[in-house]
């Protein structure tokens, strides 16, 4: 199989980096610990927990095997592992996802840069509570300002992409996430020493099984998709540059973990602060633009504590917009070094302009609708219910019914000591119970079933 002119992670902790920052993204950030808090707090966690292991970890496992044994790009892999079929398509529906995902992600990226630029100049700091909201619609509603944003989110985006998988993924992964973590913990000790801490702590972790409803169950199925970078073939991408020697199911299992840790890392460094100064739990966007600056305001050195978890973000949102961007380059270029340089850059630009639109739906496009949604909602809608559950479930099907199982079990045993036993449970979840729960998600998701 592939590998020969391929480019390659350079050590084992490189790749569960950049696979782990890809799958940290916003929504783990700012929608988890919200969602957690108002469904039932530890409740909910269990659940999610569950579905993690259960669905999560085996889906994002199958993309590693299917990535590595092909050794190539998204739509090649598909082609090589199943050559008569048109299985191909699946890789060609990540590159479209990934591809309209990051026009609109870009200009969240380049919110996070402006924020940061005006809380450097100190435009933040004199605000009152109801002010910040204020601020935030006016900063998202500034058609010049935030088009320059998302340029520079993508220049940034561009640049690292171009230096290849070593020099640029690699390296900034293998510096980011370490980062991340460190500013995280200093973020959420200085909150646990508030007053009302243990309130906003209770907040997410208290179990309150009452308030479980379907709704709640149904976000945390999606959340376990979603919050690992599942159903893009991202996880393909990235994965056919692992060397054989690394262990695929040691790897996922550190991914998933992260991610976990990172989700909670994040409600212990908000919901503290949101309890002492009795401010709305709220969730979306507004929690992190409205609600933080808040929060932080009213702590010693807050200033200085909001600039680092706007930084700690920017890296949430730059990982991720790394590996999309790195998973549309290498379908372009089938591992061509040569062409890597340029394509970035085409196809960079390429998904700035596509993300124009999404860029000023909150000022010059916002009376636009389409479907009755603004762009940016569209691209959102579009591809969080439909493009990426339908991805993840021919993704398990190909692997169930497409992917040869002696191959698949060779890939999957290679540079790990799992059990046979481990084989068929992970085939089992694969083959029956991924392809329903994700079946469950759409279907709710689209309204066609109301649980």
């Amino acid at each position: 199989m592939g590998h020969s002119n391929q480019e390659q992670f350079g050590s084992k902790i490189g790749f569960i980096f950049a696979a782990a920052g890809s799958a940290i993204g916003l929504g783990a950030i700012w929608k988890f610990p919200y969602v957690a808090g108002t469904s039932g707090g530890g409740a909910f966690l269990l659940l999610f927990l569950f579905f993690m292991i259960v669905l999560g970890y085996p889906l994002l496992l199958a993309e590693f095997v299917i990535g590595r044994r092909a050794g190539t790009d998204a739509v090649s892999a598909y082609k090589m592992i199943s050559p008569y079929t048109n299985s191909h398509w699946i890789g060609k529906l990540g590159f479209i996802t990934c591809f309209i995902i990051l026009s609109y992600y870009s200009v969240i990226g380049g919110w996070i840069i402006l924020y940061i630029f005006h809380t450097l100049l100190g435009n933040l700091s004199s605000l009152s509570f109801e002010q910040y909201n204020t601020f935030f619609v006016n900063v998202i509603s500034n058609p010049f300002a935030t088009l320059f944003a998302q340029a520079l989110f993508m220049l940034m985006t561009i640049v690292v992409v171009a230096r290849g998988i070593q020099g640029g993924i690699e390296k900034v992964s293998r510096w980011m996430m370490p980062a991340l973590f460190i500013l995280f913990m200093f973020i959420v000790v200085r909150s646990l020493f508030l007053e009302n801490a243990m309130e906003g702590v209770r907040f997410i972790f208290y179990p309150d099984f009452s308030k479980l409803s379907t709704d709640a169950i149904l976000f945390a199925l999606g959340q376990a998709f979603f919050s690992l970078s599942i159903g893009m073939s991202i996880m393909v991408t990235y994965s056919s540059y692992v060397s054989k020697q690394q262990s695929l199911p040691k790897s996922a299992f550190s991914v998933v973990s992260l991610n976990v840790l990172i989700a909670l890392l994040a409600g212990l460094a908000i919901f503290p602060g949101v309890f002492t100064f009795g401010l709305e739990p709220t969730a979306g966007p507004t929690l992190i633009f409205s609600v933080l600056p808040a929060v932080f305001q009213n702590m010693f050195g807050g200033t200085m504590l909001f600039l680092l978890f706007l930084i700690l973000f920017l890296f949430a949102a730059f990982s991720s917009a790394l590996s999309l961007l790195e998973m549309i380059v290498s379908i372009r270029t089938k591992g061509d070094v040569q062409k890597r340089q340029r394509t970035s850059w085409i196809f960079g630009i390429i998904i700035f302009i596509v993300g124009v639109p999404s860029c000023l739906s909150f000022s010059t496009l916002s009376d636009t609708l389409l479907l009755n949604r603004t762009f940016f909602d569209l691209a959102d809608y579009v591809t969080s219910n439909i493009f990426i559950p339908l991805g993840g479930l021919l993704i398990a099907l190909f692997v169930a019914f497409r992917f040869p199982k002696e191959a698949l079990q060779e890939e999957l045993f290679t540079g790990s000591k799992a059990k046979k036993s481990f084989f068929n449970i992970w085939f089992f979840l694969v083959k029956y119970v991924i392809p329903l729960g994700i079946i469950i998600v759409f279907l709710d998701a689209v309204g066609l079933i109301n649980l």
